[in-house]
């Protein structure tokens, strides 16, 4: 099981005619990114002018969103404060030597493949990946209509005996529309997100949402910075798409953001663009769950942090996976709150975590910060939670991973499979 593609860079036509960047500087600068990034045991190598074979021998395919991440990064070092569209990536999945004839087409080669005329050359998975968008093209040139076959040469015809009689006029046939049919709608790309009650134990009600991955239902979280960031950059893109269903003026949504590549700029680049689309009328109910919190952060990444953020968030999470974070060395405003993400041990371990948490509740308060838990899996987690009087919990126990954010109210039981009752 091995997944072989031919990465190609393709620079738009208004930008390889003004040449303000060789393309030697964007090979190299994609080879330091693949270098860093496309690590052991995958393998890659240059073949060609801006053309790289990828490979993993632990995948069939590979991950397109991961590529998405390198035109991303292109774009953003080599052409700083310029919009987007000046880099488009093509990759190539197929055998290994149609992956090398792909290698040598020509960019005037690869435009004409982006528009949809194809090539000769073997067929095999074709996909345009920008920094805004991920789509398949035809690698086969579309067929022609086949050439009318000639018809066969008349033969003589006999001889008539008896004279034969004129047929009577007839009116021209109506000429013969063809019938069409519409094409079936196609069926919606399965969600790769959803959303999770967050609940108020003091009240007990839902007060908001917070959205999360369906992946992560059957494997463990990413740990590459290019792979993460395009999960949130994925969960960006659905969270407007579900902003319509939302009722104005209700509940906080919290969206999951990595710590680490908000401090890198390449990154915040990526997510200014997602968040530039969100309707200005639903700042003051957005949260940034920053995950990967470590324990001991820089106090000029925070800041760095809640500066980005503060423009489209009215909310900032930190999410720490350690009960005895350091919260008195922190400001009072870097954040508006902390969850614990309990790590995936055993239950006692879980609970003990949450007790320690909670134990701290006096300086969270002097400092003016909520707590909250996430990850609560079972009731008697929930239990803990309310007894040691954690006021915010999220997880499996509180709600499945839904279309929607959930209705708020006081009564959740008919909306929610809340495992405390």
């Amino acid at each position: 099981m091995t997944a072989i593609a031919c990465l190609r860079i393709l620079l738009t036509a208004a930008e390889a005619a003004n040449a303000s960047v060789p393309p030697a500087h964007v090979e190299a600068a994609a080879d330091l990114y693949l270098k860093h990034r496309w690590k052991h045991p995958r393998r890659y190598g240059v073949v060609a002018p801006l053309a790289f074979v990828l490979a993993d021998t632990k995948a069939e395919t590979l991950n397109p969103e991961e590529m998405q991440a390198l035109a991303i990064e292109l774009e953003t070092s080599l052409f700083p404060g310029r919009k987007s569209g000046q880099v488009c990536l093509m990759t190539f999945e197929g055998d290994e030597n149609a992956v090398l004839q792909f290698a040598s087409l020509s960019q005037a080669e690869l435009a004409g493949l982006m528009a949809g005329r194809g090539y000769s050359g073997a067929p095999g998975h074709v996909q345009v990946i920008t920094a805004e968008e991920i789509r398949a093209v035809p690698s086969a040139p579309p067929e022609t209509a086949p050439a009318p076959q000639a018809r066969p040469a008349a033969t003589t015809a006999p001889i008539e005996t008896t004279p034969k009689a004129k047929p009577a006029p007839s009116k021209p046939a109506a000429p013969v529309r063809p019938i069409t049919t519409a094409a079936p709608p196609k069926p919606a790309a399965p969600l790769t997100t959803g959303w999770r009650a967050v609940y108020h134990l003091p009240t007990e009600c839902v007060v908001g949402a917070v959205l999360g991955h369906r992946a992560d239902l059957s494997a463990p979280r990413p740990e590459e910075d290019a792979e993460l960031l395009a999960r949130d950059l994925t969960g960006l893109n659905d969270a407007q798409f579900g902003f319509p269903t939302v009722k104005t003026g209700e509940g906080a949504l919290f969206l999951p953001l990595s710590f680490w590549n908000l401090t890198t700029p390449a990154s915040q680049e990526a997510y200014k663009r997602r968040l530039s689309r969100y309707p200005l009328d639903l700042q003051p109910r957005l949260g940034a769950t920053v995950y990967d919190t470590p324990r001991e952060p820089s106090m000029g990444l925070l800041q760095q942090i809640r500066a980005f953020l503060h423009g489209s968030f009215a909310y900032i999470d930190l999410c720490i996976s350690d009960p005895n974070f350091p919260v008195n060395t922190l400001p009072g405003d870097i954040a508006s709150s902390i969850s614990l993400e309990l790590r995936d041990e055993p239950d006692a371990e879980r609970i003990k975590a949450i007790a320690l948490f909670a134990s701290r509740q006096s300086v969270y308060r002097a400092k003016g910060v909520h707590q909250g838990v996430l990850g609560v899996r079972s009731a008697k987690e929930l239990d803990a939670c309310r007894a040691a009087g954690l006021p915010y919990v999220s997880g499996p126990a509180v709600s499945a991973l839904l279309d929607k954010p959930p209705a708020l109210g006081a009564n959740p039981a008919d909306a929610l499979p809340l495992e405390a009752a």
